[in-house]
């Protein structure tokens, strides 16, 4: 075998070897990107079987009106935001509860002047809506 001939299969080894090793490293820069690109979650569609995990469970019952305020509620009638009762001070509550029971729970399901219907808890029922109500009425009685 020739000197030249020679040369020229170490310089084409060591182009191989190059372009194997350039290949896997953007293999790896490629699957770093794929990684930080990724979705952060997934749609699931009921009915479709592509729900990894299951449905949350549903409570058994309504949420009682200290769960309600607590979770909802609290977030504007600890502080009066926009003209809210606060919570346990009469004076706020005491022209509301003379309006009666039934005219504060409409209220607070349909919404009256600052407060949106339902006020920040749009997935209450109206019996867990009566409820918060009850709980506030009560820290006042």
């Amino acid at each position: 075998m020739s000197i030249k001939r020679s040369i020229w299969l170490v310089v084409a080894g060591a182009l191989a070897v190059s372009a194997s090793l350039g290949t896997h490293a953007q293999t790896d820069r490629e699957k770093a990107i794929a990684e930080r690109l990724k979705p952060m979650g997934e749609v699931c569609i009921e009915g479709k079987g592509n729900c990894a995990a299951p449905a949350p469970a549903v409570a058994a019952g309504p949420r009682t009106g200290e769960q309600v305020y607590g979770g909802a509620c609290i977030a504007c009638h600890s502080s009066g935001v926009a003209g809210a009762p606060k919570m346990g001070v009469a004076a706020d509550w005491a022209p509301r509860i003379a309006q009666g029971e039934d005219t504060l729970v409409t209220h607070a399901i349909n919404g009256i002047r600052g407060m949106p219907p339902r006020g920040t808890c749009a997935t209450c029922s109206d019996d867990e809506i009566r409820n918060a109500v009850k709980h506030m009425v009560a820290a006042v009685k």
